[in-house]
């Protein structure tokens, strides 16, 4: 119970809603790991200095005592006043790399020795310009909705007797689209606009043994000056692609999804105009990054 209401208490003072500046109440401050036996040495002399009545001893112990002092201020400052700016992709994918790029900046150019721990991992960073960025990679292994974990930042500079340590607790939720699966079938897999093709005509060229007698130009031919065919320009890109979900060829519903994904991958690759259906959702034929993405995000939700 004690520890469910400390695990919200830190929710709420460390969420992230936007560029943070660290103050004093979003810095925690405590001995760290070797730092507890370097009290007991501050301890230990201490005792024996009262003891003896050795004043060698005692200062010892003083001096140790304010090194252990000094250490907490300098560990402090290491987070003090840095300011925050998280960055998060739109959508991921499953198995592919869901980047959150983390923006630092200080108001002085001076060397900060940083940890950052996330979802079990531990990296460390040379914080030294007064600009920075630092990115945290995560590979999602399911489609649907995702919440990116707690990440901590701390230093234990300089002895690594004290650590100072913040949280960035993102309060959004992300989306992961399926992993694009490989086709083998490719015909079975999408259709074309359907809509018929309108032509605008171009020019007459010399007809050529094989050429369709409906292209002929008959009108030429009646007044005698030879046979000619027409030729057009296409009004509609025949190359849209309409990618179904009723089409896919699985019986499996996540499989589908990652039939869509390939093709829709692909189209963006290729720059191809393309649009998908799905149960409850369809989308107009496009190109470009922001229809990529909404259909990434439209996938995921499925």
């Amino acid at each position: 119970m004690l520890g469910q209401r400390f695990v919200k208490w830190l929710h709420l003072r460390f969420r992230y809603t936007g560029t943070r500046t660290l103050k004093q109440n979003q810095v925690l401050v405590f001995i760290y790991q070797q730092g507890f036996l370097y009290l007991v040495l501050i301890l230990i002399t201490f005792i024996a200095g009262i003891n003896y009545a050795n004043n060698l001893i005692l200062g010892f112990c003083f001096l140790m005592s304010a090194i252990l002092c000094i250490s907490f201020y300098l560990s402090f400052k290491q987070l003090h006043a840095i300011t925050l700016d998280v960055f998060v992709d739109e959508v991921g994918k499953v198995n592919e790399v869901f980047k959150v790029k983390v923006n630092l900046q200080q108001d002085r150019a001076t060397p900060k020795f940083l940890n950052f721990k996330f979802d079990e991992q531990l990296q460390s960073f040379l914080f030294e310009e007064k600009q920075q960025s630092f990115e945290l990679n995560f590979i999602p292994q399911q489609r649907g909705e995702f919440s990116v974990p707690p990440i901590q930042i701390y230093s234990t500079y300089p002895l690594g007797l004290v650590r100072a340590w913040t949280y960035i607790y993102l309060t959004e939720s992300y989306w992961i689209a399926p992993e694009a699966k490989p086709l083998t079938h490719q015909s079975q897999n999408y259709s074309n606009t359907g809509e018929p093709d309108l032509d605008e005509f171009k020019e007459l060229r010399t007809f050529k043994s094989g050429d369709s007698l409906q292209s002929i130009s008959w009108k030429q031919a009646a007044r005698g000056q030879g046979l000619f065919v027409k030729q057009f320009d296409d009004l509609v890109d025949t190359h849209a692609m309409q990618i179904e979900y009723s089409k896919m060829p699985s019986a499996d519903h996540e499989e589908k999804l990652s039939f869509m994904m390939e093709l829709v991958d692909r189209c963006h690759q290729t720059e191809t105009p393309y649009s998908i259906i799905l149960p409850h959702a369809q989308t107009e034929n496009g190109i470009g990054e922001q229809h990529y993405i909404h259909i990434k995000t439209l996938l995921a939700q499925a």
